[in-house]
């Protein structure tokens, strides 16, 4: 098992003590609500959305593998992770910006920033993942990140679940899928636009609409930075020191 600093292993365990919280009361209530909400909406508005945020993360998942770079071999988890907070300072700023334009473009920019969001996101923790030494050629590493994406952003009840397969991923790859289309796509998107909702209303609202998208995005950028590098110290912390930067990979 390898050793983390001070600080690090004190702010993983804070994070780990957080993923495990049961829901709230206001937690529950929220999920009902929603819960309720998306029973009302078409089943076929359901599909929709689902094929559509599946073949956008898809499009992004398998088109990055091209786009980045090989991973880190030889480093110190302290240079890696000084290399992870100048990677996450880039995109939170390129999301800031690229929210604030969008918000300021009223309603038709404002739902632009969607997709355009996610794209960020998913090519962020591609690169943490080679920074952190992981081959995201590796079809098992492409949904490992998949899984940061879901603790980031989903409610307290499905970070409670997934948090135990992150826990336990060397275990639970296993028995993954052999075909990422066999992947959840439809909680997925629930749960992520359920998230996003409450932050990414107000975009659309002119004349604040800027000072919004750029503010949500920071934020968002900055909650998955941090579940990004706490699920990787997981790991790291997990994985024998002499296999750290040696790790298999499949084209």
């Amino acid at each position: 098992m390898a050793s983390l600093d001070e600080e690090a292993l004190a702010e993983l365990r804070t994070w780990q003590r957080r993923m495990q919280q049961k829901p709230s009361l206001l937690g529950h209530l929220t999920r009902r609500i929603q819960t309720r909400l998306n029973a009302l909406l078409p089943e076929k508005l359901h599909l929709a959305l689902t094929t559509a945020i599946k073949q956008m993360v898809r499009g992004v998942l398998f088109g990055s593998t091209h786009t980045t770079r090989r991973p880190e071999m030889a480093a110190s988890l302290a240079e890696r992770e000084a290399a992870v907070r100048n990677t996450l300072r880039y995109y939170r700023t390129t999301a800031a910006a690229e929210g604030a334009v969008t918000g300021a473009g009223g309603f038709l920019l404002g739902l632009a920033d969607f997709p355009l969001l996610l794209g960020l996101k998913l090519k962020f923790l591609f690169d943490v993942a080679t920074l952190y030494g992981y081959d995201v050629r590796d079809y098992t590493e492409r949904l490992f990140l998949l899984h940061i994406f879901q603790l980031a952003f989903s409610s307290q009840h499905t970070r409670n679940q997934v948090y135990q397969r992150v826990a336990t991923w060397d275990t639970y790859r296993r028995s993954l899928p052999a075909d990422v289309h066999e992947f959840d796509w439809r909680t997925f998107q629930q749960e992520y636009r359920d998230y996003i909702d409450l932050a990414k209303m107000a975009q659309l609202i002119p004349v604040i609409g800027a000072a919004v998208g750029a503010v949500a995005n920071y934020r968002l950028l900055e909650q998955l930075g941090d579940t990004a590098m706490n699920c990787y110290r997981l790991r790291w912390l997990h994985t024998p020191e002499e296999n750290h930067g040696v790790l298999p990979s499949s084209p």
